[in-house]
């Protein structure tokens, strides 16, 4: 992906910044966190602290993989509950730019953004980066802080996590929608037929 340069400090470019990448970011830690609400969260705390971190931005990496590489660390840190910190006035007065795709609607079906958040967060990232924002590995890279020369193992074994996910998903639903068989035992009383009261699981 190429993009026009950015000046470190710029607040007219830090404004650009944030009209073009924002939705691409609120969807990779949507699919980190699975939830849009506290994706929005996590979204809006990362540029808070690129804000801060502008001015010692280097030019030499993307902007758009620089602030991804700050979001997905603050969605690792959401999903393991610690503390968010609110957003700053600056963000406020920047407003929102034009809402994000749905990431269930752009995955085209729950079954995976399941697989997606039973994912381990950077596995989820590389997939999202690669698959649905077509970063290359070089961008890939800079947004996940690793050697870019583990870019294609890494999406590799993110993809075989995500069909084996995908697969538990859909037997889980399977079982689920099948009844369970008559209990014909005696013992403890009348024959009584069992009813499926199972829930999905949340893993």
């Amino acid at each position: 992906m190429t993009e026009a340069p950015y000046h470190p400090g710029s607040d007219s470019d830090f404004d650009r910044l944030y009209r073009d990448a924002y939705s691409r970011v609120l969807q990779t830690v949507t699919a980190i966190v699975g939830d849009p609400a506290e994706g929005e969260d996590c979204a809006q705390e990362a540029f808070e602290r690129a804000y801060v971190a502008w001015p010692n931005f280097r030019p030499e990496a993307p902007a758009s993989a620089w602030v991804h590489r700050i979001a997905i660390n603050v969605a690792i840190t959401h999903r393991r509950r610690q503390p968010l910190h609110r957003v700053r006035e600056t963000l406020r007065r920047l407003g929102h730019p034009e809402p994000a795709r749905d990431i269930a609607g752009t995955a085209g079906t729950l079954d995976l953004v399941q697989g997606l958040r039973r994912l381990p967060p950077r596995q989820a990232a590389v997939i999202v980066l690669r698959h649905l924002h077509g970063y290359s590995n070089r961008e890939i890279a800079e947004a996940l802080g690793v050697p870019e020369r583990t870019i294609a193992s890494r999406l590799a074994a993110a993809k075989r996590k995500l069909a084996a996910n995908l697969d538990g998903t859909r037997t889980e639903v399977a079982e689920q929608a099948s009844p369970r068989p008559l209990d014909l035992g005696v013992a403890n009383g009348p024959m009584t037929a069992q009813h499926p009261i199972g829930s999905a699981s949340d893993a």
